[in-house]
């Protein structure tokens, strides 16, 4: 049986065996955390449960990108292949990846389509890079491949070749970032396409939330729906985990692997949060041999669901995420993260594109700019409709500056980023 349909105590004990293995494996053949066990004379041996990892200090993205070389647990030439964060939050980081690590990753998205109802026979049109140096979009053609499903390579972007190869080769699934449905189905519209009547069935997102911590759809998943009726699923991965999160049809949280990896839900007193709380993601990598990370702090907030799912399984989900704790906006006394902001700017009819820009005000607090270019100019104010909706989405509202779609389009499509820019923090750290 699946580890995730065991019941709780048993995927614990599963866990902490693999974590046995995984502190061995770091103290024989990793730098810096051989390092860091002397400095803070940490007996690994006495690391025995899953609780007892709070003994152990957090790493973070700055020793990640201070002492790079010294994570890589393996002779450089048994690396296969290498792969970038995106660096939104800064310089971008390397992650070296064995065979045995691309074997992994296979199975992390074997298991992940598979919880998203892919099967072998499945056709999935992948609307993600697999060069630019990203992790994500090799795992998703080795894990499709492992698993017996079908791949097509067409990469992000370019609504009209979507399009002509949806028509042409009729794949079952697509695999994208949310926000781009929308340019598919303006597209389509545009174009006279039948999309309602197409092959596709079902959209798994990346990158972007679909749902809100109740688990229904927030706006931009809503307005996909409305206009789409296929299966909407959500994930939530990253480089540094080397895992994913996916939602299975129940759509209530993404599900652990709990042989890929282990998962703390962090308070701001640094220690564990009570289940359903919300907290910061840490995560121990399980079975990497590159280079794998002892609990990294992801700065990403969500809460962790331990009831077992309508799905049958007990593995524990994670909540759709909040924000990132570094992002979070404290305007006008409410406190607001940016998928906040973007679900109401991605939900508006009239919006072409946008960047959120946050600074310091002279007072101390957070201003928020929202930088906007209009697909047309609507009869009405258009200013004064947006922060409507801001109030009654979030109760405060930002402002607003309306500029030509070129100038917003050059600051979300930079020459060197993999992912769009929407989110400029000008704040002192």
């Amino acid at each position: 049986m699946d580890i995730e349909f065991k019941k709780p105590e048993e995927i614990k004990v599963f866990q902490e065996e693999l974590l046995q293995k995984a502190l061995t494996y770091l103290n024989d053949n990793s730098r810096y955390y051989r390092r860091l066990f002397d400095k803070f004379h940490i007996d690994i041996r006495q690391i025995r449960h899953i609780e007892d990892l709070v003994k152990i200090p957090f790493t973070e993205k700055k020793d990640l990108q201070l002492y790079n070389d010294d994570f890589l647990c393996v002779p450089k030439e048994k690396i296969v292949d290498y792969v970038t964060t995106s660096g939104t939050l800064g310089e971008p980081v390397t992650f070296g990846c064995t065979d045995a690590d691309l074997d992994r990753l296979a199975l992390n998205e074997k298991k992940s389509f598979s919880c998203a109802g892919i099967t072998p026979g499945s056709v999935v049109q992948i609307m993600t890079t697999l060069d630019k140096r990203f992790m994500a979009g090799m795992a998703y053609f080795l894990g499709l491949r492992a698993l017996g499903a079908g791949v097509i390579r067409v990469g992000n972007g370019i609504p009209e070749l979507q399009w002509d190869t949806i028509q042409r080769l009729k794949p079952d699934a697509i695999m994208c970032v949310p926000s781009f449905i929308l340019r598919l189905i303006q597209y389509a519209e545009e174009h006279g396409i039948d999309y309602r009547n197409s092959s596709i069935k079902k959209i798994i997102g990346i990158g972007e939330g679909l749902r809100e911590q109740n688990f229904e759809l927030n706006l931009l998943g809503k307005r996909i729906k409305e206009k789409w009726d296929v299966e909407l699923y959500a994930t939530y991965s990253s480089t540094e985990m080397g895992a994913t999160f996916s939602e299975c049809p129940c759509g209530c949280g993404g599900h652990v692997h709990p042989e890929l990896i282990i998962v703390e839900i962090i308070g701001e007193d640094d220690l564990p949060v009570p289940d359903g709380e919300v907290g910061e993601i840490v995560v121990t990598t399980l079975g990497v041999e590159g280079m794998p990370l002892l609990r990294f702090r992801t700065g990403d907030m969500a809460a962790k669901k331990t009831e077992q799912c309508r799905c049958g399984r007990w593995s524990y989900r994670l909540t759709p995420l909040v924000g990132r704790k570094n992002n979070m906006i404290k305007l006008k006394g409410t406190t607001i993260y940016p998928p906040a902001i973007n679900d109401v700017l991605d939900n508006t009819p009239y919006v072409e594109n946008y960047v959120v820009v946050v600074r310091e005000s002279d007072a101390g607090t957070d201003d928020v700019l929202v930088k906007l270019g209009l697909k047309y100019t609507p009869e009405f104010d258009a200013v004064k409709d947006l922060k409507d909706r801001f109030r009654s989405r979030i109760r405060v509202a930002p402002a607003i500056e309306i500029r030509p779609v070129p100038e917003i389009a050059a600051i979300n499509h930079p020459a060197k980023s993999r992912k769009p820019v929407k989110f400029i923090d000008e704040r002192k750290k």
